[in-house]
């Protein structure tokens, strides 16, 4: 299995590219680009009123409004502090980077703002996190709408905190295969009692989401995380978010990585009986005939 990169390369390279610059003391070019990655989610690098030397990162998520109820701005006001500056137009957050005032510990920083759609997200989960830590139960449960037809729910007891996951698979064959996949991931507790109940449910919400308008179709599955203490600890929950917020991608990707494998065998296999078959084909009988001297002629009856 493939685990997915958490930080967005893009970002972390071309700013890393520009300190390096800096630093060498190299002309300041002028930059604007737009970075994609999951969940619709925008990154866009560009200078600030055309100053060479003023890097502005920002970030675009539709689900930010729900993010905030949850206190993504108070978390993203510890990682970043005095380098938050007013959002850039159509953008949720944005973050400064002063080519001449760099940080010393810029690895760091640029590390983190590769992370920041990493760090949006772990607002959410910090909270209930936190619910559970205390056991404060009855809190209102988390929707967060992360794509347009996908949600994702948090809620929290005493003594566990349980995240659901909605996805729609786009294929018949998506559904087989990610039941496959999710059959493996059960069978993977044995294996390692340390790790999380994952339950998979096809087309009806989990019991935790019967009393919500939660969408029931053939083609959405639920995948359902249980998270005990040992796993929203202070010394483990980082991880844990890590991993967690990724896992949607994490699944779709090991969908068409197995089915790309599945093709890949059919083409061979198919190319193995095209040769037993052309190996098999019985030869055409001429009925032209040689003399001795090698002429040839067609025999008459």
């Amino acid at each position: 299995m493939i685990l997915l990169e958490i930080n967005n390369r893009v970002v972390e390279e071309t700013l890393t590219v520009k300190i390096k610059n800096a630093q060498a003391k190299l002309k300041n070019e002028s930059i604007d680009i737009t970075v994609a990655d999951f969940d619709g989610v925008l990154y866009h690098i560009s200078n600030i009123n055309g100053d060479k030397t003023k890097i502005r990162t920002s970030i675009s998520l539709k689900f930010y409004k729900q993010l905030q109820e949850h206190g993504a701005d108070e978390l993203l006001k510890r990682e970043y502090g005095p380098y938050l500056v007013a959002p850039e137009p159509g953008y949720n957050v944005s973050v400064l980077l002063d080519l001449e005032n760099i940080p010393e510990n810029w690895q760091e920083y640029v590390k983190k703002l590769g992370l920041l759609k990493r760090n949006c997200f772990a607002s959410v989960f910090e909270k209930y996190f936190d619910f559970q830590e205390r056991g404060d139960e009855g809190q209102k449960r988390a929707v967060i709408p992360y794509r347009d037809d996908e949600t994702m729910y948090v809620e929290a007891k005493s003594d566990r905190v349980t995240v659901v996951f909605s996805t729609r698979f786009r294929d018949e064959d998506d559904v087989v295969i990610g039941k496959v996949f999710m059959q493996e991931f059960r069978e993977g507790l044995r294996a390692s009692h340390t790790a999380p109940p994952v339950l998979f449910s096809h087309r009806e919400p989990p019991i935790e989401l019967r009393d919500t308008n939660a969408t029931v179709d053939n083609n959405v599955g639920y995948v359902t995380f249980v998270l005990f203490p040992r796993h929203t600890a202070r010394n483990t929950r980082d991880n844990t978010i890590n991993l967690i917020h990724m896992f949607r991608h994490y699944l779709h990707y090991h969908i068409k990585c197995s089915k790309a494998y599945i093709h890949s065998r059919m083409r061979a296999k198919t190319s193995d009986f095209l040769k037993v078959l052309n190996r098999a084909r019985p030869e055409n009988k001429s009925t032209d005939k040689k003399t001795i001297s090698g002429r040839t002629f067609i025999r008459r009856d």
